[in-house]
């Protein structure tokens, strides 16, 4: 059964042509990352595809390739479940991801220039406001557009690469801890501009990594509670 927080008509109808595993696949992934799907739930193919709009065909082999990738659980006579992210997990991922953020920071205090830092600035604008209203997916989106950026900012296309393997799961894990990070986490993107702007890498690569941690710290405790 869908998620009570998914609408009715919160994913359209997928057109055609074009492949339609495909884009069933990044339809289902999209409402996992997102967590209108929950992890543990439940999926059942004809539910799925009749919320999407397409034969339950496409909608196997998507669930497939995300069992495969470690988004679904198949379970033999039980069927398909949103992955349960363990501890373990997510620890190796956040720890990964601090890794690769901290040398983008540091890389872009090096070679940002106005417009990238521009850039930066209307992101968490956006998000701050986002936050004021309490809009949690907004904040979660402009979160990802915020560290995106710094990664272009970097302007090392296999840092790049590696970050946007690890991009959907960050989402994933950050999304449940967005509200209680709230204006906080934006404070430490306003200082991690600052860094930038004074081109201070050390400085940037610190805070970054900092502000990483308190989201993997924030995410443990919340697991713990």
């Amino acid at each position: 059964m869908l998620s009570p927080g998914l609408p009715q008509g919160a994913v359209p109808k997928l057109e055609r042509p074009g492949p339609l595993r495909d884009r069933v696949y990044e339809a289902l992934l999209e409402l996992i990352t997102t967590r209108a799907l929950q992890p543990g739930q439940h999926l059942v193919e004809s539910e799925l595809a009749t919320h999407l709009g397409v034969s339950r065909q496409p909608v196997r082999e998507a669930l497939q390739r995300l069992n495969t990738e470690g988004w679904v659980d198949l379970r033999p006579a039980q069927g398909a479940f949103v992955h349960e992210p363990t501890e373990d997990e997510a620890d190796q991922l956040l720890t990964v991801r601090t890794l690769l953020e901290a040398e983008a920071a540091r890389l872009a205090a090096a070679h940002a220039d106005q417009a990238g830092i521009e850039a930066l600035d209307e992101i968490v604008a956006q998000g701050m406001t986002a936050v004021a209203r309490d809009d949690v997916d907004a904040a979660v989106a402009m979160n990802a557009r915020f560290h995106a950026k710094v990664i272009e900012l970097a302007g090392n296309a296999v840092l790049a690469e590696l970050a946007a393997q690890v991009d959907r799961r960050v989402r994933w894990y950050y999304t449940p801890v967005a509200r209680q990070r709230g204006h906080q986490s934006w404070i430490e993107h306003r200082d991690l501009i600052a860094a930038i702007v004074a081109h201070d890498e050390q400085l940037a690569t610190r805070l970054m990594r900092e502000h990483t941690e308190h989201t993997r710290r924030s995410y443990h405790a919340r697991a713990k509670s």
